[in-house]
């Protein structure tokens, strides 16, 4: 038996950032180098960063994506890491022209970098498709799975959907006995994701007959967010380590290698100097409760959206409601207290207790707060217009977006929307109003949970000695715009437990009227809360990127025709808007 030590490196790249992210590959290899480990895998084109999208089609970031992979094996070598075996992913493409694809066809690969050359590489079967690819796939004639052989070991390479299908890599790794498959990554968070991936990688390492390493990206990335949690299972599927989520992490690991005979397909490697004693013993990170992961995955979205855009401070608008109490306290986790700015809008018919919870906030999260009375503005448009009705109760809305993007424009912050997923299906919004903004952090987020995070997050600065940021008013008050005298969500909107659980059913399980109504939802429920949703799909159009925590996202995920004559059974027409 021979022992192998392996770093998986955990860590957040910036797409189109190749200078930065090659800062990190080199980062993370001395870490690996320091530890003594023999071969360091990073995550699915850590070189470009993820999802690449339509940069992949210019071949001017196809030829930056592969002098930067050369020059990266070079500065390896120059920082005494040539031995170390490096593997990385990166942006390619077909040069030649085949039935597959067009030239220049873009092409997911992995490079194995050693001794300061580029000694093979692996080009994956199909793209990523996240909403641009449109699962297109270019095939690569003569490729093949790659194997590499350190010394008496055979180590199988794959790409992320590699592991997702049956055949390919991992009947290669298990018809020419490798030791261990190595799995390369860029999977977004999603809840209950990380347990199904487990599963996976079990039942994938059960059938390749190997042990089995899986190193996944982390980071926010638009709409997107990675939470890491590397892991490593044996032959057996037994877990034998684990990295955290949401944050960059080396997870180093010795595994024993049986010496299984030499593949005849295979890329020979320089030899290695094996340990002689095992040292290394590797953790596994406890799984996160599920309103903690949520939560952590939306802070980490919002926060490097923000930096990754180059922004220093974030501004929103404080109505005292649980929405933007919520909003207001993942931002001060995110950027610190310091550079989120909370601004106080009060209309005639904001109440005392609205005004006194987005104080009480500010006061307990270290927010910066200012007060914009919007009585004297909204006057002077009533003054030309006259308007009455939705028209009035929307204008507000629509002052209140304004001030917020004036201030944005003068002062440089970026405006946070504090809408719903319950409030975005129905269309329960203000378009240039309470809609305005540059990202939505909680867009993805039920109104359902939306409590149960506020509930959570106070909870937890309890149990640490902290002071709890959200009001407790704001979480147990009745939910209102406060756009008209004694106005509560209830006077438009079913109940939001039911409302919540009908739209997962509609928008996630894609079930039809016919089917809601057979699941136990009462008939004129089903047609409403459906009218609303379909009619809305212009308003989604229009809303700001939001990080996806669910199946089926708004804008990402789902997308329906805004001009359509389709209603499911039983659904009156949709009234003009």
């Amino acid at each position: 038996m021979s022992v192998i030590r392996l770093a998986l490196a955990q860590v957040n790249a910036k797409v189109g950032d190749l200078a930065a992210n090659a800062v990190l590959v080199r980062a993370a290899a001395q870490q690996a180098g320091a530890a003594g480990a023999h071969l360091i895998a990073f995550p699915e084109l850590v070189l470009t960063g993820y999802p690449v999208e339509d940069l992949a089609l210019r071949p001017s970031f196809q030829a930056a994506s592969r002098t930067a992979l050369l020059t990266l094996a070079h500065d390896l070598q120059t920082d005494g890491l040539g031995e170390l075996i490096c593997l990385v992913g990166y942006l390619d493409r077909l040069d030649v022209d085949a039935k597959a694809g067009p030239r220049n066809a873009p092409i997911n690969a992995a490079a194995v970098l050693h001794q300061g050359e580029v000694v093979a590489r692996y080009a994956k079967h199909h793209l990523p498709n996240y909403g641009v690819f449109d699962e297109a796939r270019y095939f690569i004639p003569g490729t093949e799975p790659l194997l590499l052989r350190l010394n008496d070991a055979t180590v199988a390479i794959a790409i992320c959907e590699d592991l997702w299908q049956t055949g390919g890599p991992v009947t290669w790794a298990r018809d020419n006995e490798a030791d261990l498959l190595l799995v390369l990554n860029a999977s977004p968070y999603e809840r209950n994701k990380d347990d199904t991936r487990l599963k996976l990688c079990q039942l994938r390492a059960v059938e390749a007959g190997c042990d089995l390493a899986y190193v996944n990206l982390v980071g926010g990335q638009d709409e997107l967010v990675f939470d890491g949690d590397s892991l490593v299972v044996d032959r057996h599927g037994a877990l034998l380590a684990r990295a955290p989520q949401f944050e960059p992490a080396l997870l180093t690991i010795d595994l024993e290698m049986s010496n299984s005979p030499r593949p005849r397909a295979c890329i020979d490697l320089a030899p290695i100097t094996w340990k002689d004693q095992v040292t290394c013993e590797p953790g596994i990170a406890p799984s996160l409760a599920d309103p903690q992961e949520v939560y952590q995955a939306l802070t980490l979205g919002l926060g490097d959206y923000v930096k990754k855009n180059g922004f220093q401070s974030v501004i929103l608008g404080l109505s005292g409601g649980i929405d933007s109490a919520l909003v207001a306290a993942l931002a001060c986790d995110a950027i610190g207290a310091e550079h989120v700015f909370g601004v106080s809008m009060p209309s005639v018919y904001s109440s005392e207790h609205s005004k006194d919870d987005a104080s009480d906030l500010a006061e307990r999260t270290g927010l910066n707060l200012r007060t914009i009375a919007i009585a004297p503005m909204v006057d002077s448009y009533q003054q030309s217009m006259s308007l009455t009705g939705l028209a009035e109760e929307n204008l507000q809305a629509r002052v209140r977006g304004t001030t917020l993007m004036a201030l944005s424009n003068q002062e440089g912050h970026l405006v946070l929307t504090t809408g719903n997923k319950s409030e975005l299906s129905v269309g329960y919004s203000t378009l240039y109003g309470d809609s305005v903004g540059g990202f939505a952090p909680i867009k993805d987020v039920p109104k359902t949970l939306v409590w149960e995070l506020a509930r959570w997050r106070n909870t937890f600065a309890i149990a640490n000695g902290q002071t709890p940021p959200i009001p407790a008013s704001s979480i147990d008050k009745e939910p209102s715009a406060e756009l008209r005298p004694d106005q509560k969500d209830s006077d438009s909107l079913p109940d939001y437990q039911v409302l919540d659980t009908l739209l997962e059913s509609y928008v996630s399980g894609d079930m039809g009227a016919t089917e809601l109504v057979a699941a136990g939802f009462e008939s004129s429920l089903v047609d409403r809360v459906l009218r609303l949703t379909d009619a809305a799909e212009y308003k989604r159009r229009q809303s700001p990127p939001g990080t996806k925590i669910s199946l089926r996202a708004f804008g990402r995920d789902r997308r329906l025709p805004i001009t359509s004559g389709w209603r499911e059974p039983n659904q009156s027409e949709v009234p003009g808007q």
